[in-house]
């Protein structure tokens, strides 16, 4: 998997290096995006609210332009669909976020689980493992599911 994404942002517009010249920038975004689509799927059910809360999701924690967010956002699709486990993407976050970084990650999974106007079970379930495997304290996992709701519900109002 990951030959393929450095083949891919190699040949892309995308590619990007940090100041010692490494890659990683954008798989850690995909490993992000992943994990947001992921919860688009929770439920077995992918509204168009989920898919739109993911590409704003994606807009505002990477400020993309419009092109490479559809891209990501594509890749991440098709991560979603062959990935076996989430421990490769939370183990990728998890070597290169901080906790606040982490904690925002955990509030726009709840947003995208709140986007259709419903948390389903198995979206709880995701985020709580989500934020588990990232190692964010409960109290912080709680904190993110109200800021999430309260955002939905004000959102609903306008």
């Amino acid at each position: 998997m990951l030959q393929r994404l450095q083949r891919f942002f190699e040949t892309r517009v995308l590619e990007d290096r940090d100041e010692q010249g490494r890659h990683g920038g954008h798989t850690l975004r995909l490993a992000a995006a992943v994990l947001l689509v992921e919860m688009t799927r929770a439920d077995f059910e992918v509204s168009p609210e989920e898919r739109t809360a993911v590409l704003e999701a994606l807009r505002r924690a990477f400020g993309l332009p419009e092109a490479e967010l559809k891209e990501l956002l594509r890749l991440a699709e098709d991560e979603a669909r062959t990935a076996i486990s989430l421990h490769p993407f939370t183990d990728r976050i998890n070597s290169n976020y901080d906790a606040v970084e982490k904690r925002e990650l955990v509030r726009l999974l709840w947003r995208v689980a709140y986007a259709d106007g419903r948390v389903d079970k198995y979206e709880d379930y995701l985020v709580r493992k989500v934020a588990e495997l990232l190692y964010v304290p409960h109290r912080d996992f709680i904190r993110c599911k109200h800021e999430a709701k309260a955002d939905f519900e004000a959102g609903a109002e306008n």
